[in-house]
């Protein structure tokens, strides 16, 4: 209930309320506010019971908290109906940026060096990147790159 209150304000609330209250009558006003408190948790939970008989046997495995967003979606994206985890564990992110980093470099990695060495020999359209103009004509302009800039 109270995570975000760190040691020095809770000190700081304590010393407060013994100044506000005085300390014969804080023990009395602490009874009161777990008093109510717990008032507060009992009608909260029968309005939930109540809630859950009204909406009938269909609903009997509803819960509350599936109505805060994060935890709705969480709950749908760990229920795999959708084959998510399948995708998630199929997908080789390393293996990805590592055969990206290759061609950028203008190195085969392994499985493209696989693949082309069953291949015909053809190159199969890539681009070599590591290509540069000598030198541009006198009357040539640079290309313009707008990211560059």
């Amino acid at each position: 209930m109270f995570n975000d209150i760190g040691p020095l304000e809770l000190v700081t609330l304590v010393v407060l309320a013994v100044l506000v209250f005085g300390p014969e009558k804080l023990p009395k006003m602490i009874q009161d506010v777990t008093r109510t408190i717990r008032k507060v948790r009992e009608f909260s939970e029968s309005a939930k019971a109540d809630i859950r008989e009204e909406l009938g046997p269909e609903f009997k495995d509803f819960e509350f908290e599936d109505l805060n967003p994060k935890t709705f979606i969480r709950k749908q994206l760990d229920n795999d109906e959708l084959g998510l985890k399948e995708i998630r564990n199929g997908f080789d992110l390393k293996k990805e940026m590592a055969d990206v980093t290759d061609a950028v470099h203008g190195r085969e990695s392994e499985s493209s060096a696989s693949s082309s060495s069953s291949s015909s020999g053809s190159t199969g359209g890539t681009v070599d990147m590591t290509k540069k103009r000598e030198k541009l004509d006198q009357d040539e302009r640079p290309p313009f790159d707008a990211d560059a800039t």
